[in-house]
């Protein structure tokens, strides 16, 4: 898995890779595993993992300038985790956990990275730091979504076989897949061959 400006390069055992944007940064985290289920897609074992993540995500970190340590490591799966599990009761209706809204603001009240001005003029983040910073400012952008304008537009992708979760940005607020060029795909594959067999003699699959 790579990353470029709008979104995670995904690269499934079963087929070509394709572009998977979640729409918030605190999303990006998901991609990385995550409790219960999600527990078979963990990436986050040692602080060279969590370095990689921090530079395929949109922070886009320098990692030869960012502090990690392996407590960090643990917090940051203990903050997915939280955030995984408030996705899901977001998804399907249920309060938020107690315990994952306090892991998350537990990790927000440390300080953030501090934004920076680059010599061209673009912008960037101050460095060095450490990964606590920049588990704060995930935190923080999940503070932002929950409680923020998108927060009755987080969704599950709608492929039975898919459960990366998403912030619907879009204008009209429709999203269903986690990329058309994998699972909307495969699902107007699906339609087409199920029309086709419906209009076959005798409804027998064309």
């Amino acid at each position: 898995m790579s990353s470029t400006a709008t979104g995670f390069v995904m690269n499934p055992p079963d087929g070509a890779s394709y572009l998977f944007d979640p729409g918030a940064l605190c999303f990006e985290l998901l991609t990385t595993g995550g409790p219960g289920e999600f527990a078979r897609w963990e990436s986050l074992h040692e602080p060279r993992d969590l370095a990689d993540w921090l530079a395929r995500s949109r922070l886009h970190l320098d990692t030869g300038q960012v502090r990690i340590s392996a407590v960090e490591v643990a917090a940051a799966r203990r903050v997915r985790d939280a955030i995984m599990r408030m996705a899901q009761d977001a998804i399907h209706d249920r309060p938020l956990a107690p315990e994952d809204v306090a892991e998350v603001n537990r990790a927000a009240a440390a300080p953030p990275l501090a934004p920076a001005i680059t010599p061209g003029g673009t912008r960037a983040w101050a460095l060095p730091a450490d990964a606590s910073q920049a588990l704060s400012t995930v935190a923080r952008d999940a503070v932002e979504l929950f409680t923020g304008r998108f927060a009755d537009r987080i969704r599950e992708c709608s492929a039975h076989d898919c459960r990366l979760v998403f912030v619907d940005t879009s204008r009209p607020g429709r999203r269903r897949w986690c990329a058309m060029e994998r699972c909307g795909n495969r699902s107007k594959v699906r339609a087409l061959r199920t029309r086709r067999g419906s209009e076959a003699p005798g409804g027998a699959e064309a």
